[in-house]
């Protein structure tokens, strides 16, 4: 999936994204805008994980709700 699909999706995944990583607040998804890449960097801080494993979960959860290949 690349940045301009995750944009392009970005208001239908908000919710999904809040219900996924609580510890997200609105503040932070109105920030990200949609940047895969800073979401990655901020579930890795918010939930104390490795980067490795902050990727893996954004990548099963493309798989679950955007559907496109990861």
């Amino acid at each position: 999936m690349n940045s301009e699909q995750w944009e392009g999706k970005w208001k239908e995944l908000k919710g999904i994204l809040k219900q996924k990583w609580g510890a997200l607040t609105d503040n932070d998804l109105t920030e990200l805008e949609g940047h895969r890449d800073r979401l990655a960097g901020l579930v890795e801080q918010r939930y104390g994980l490795a980067k490795e494993e902050a990727e893996r979960q954004i990548r099963e959860f493309e798989k679950m709700h955007i559907g496109g290949r990861v």
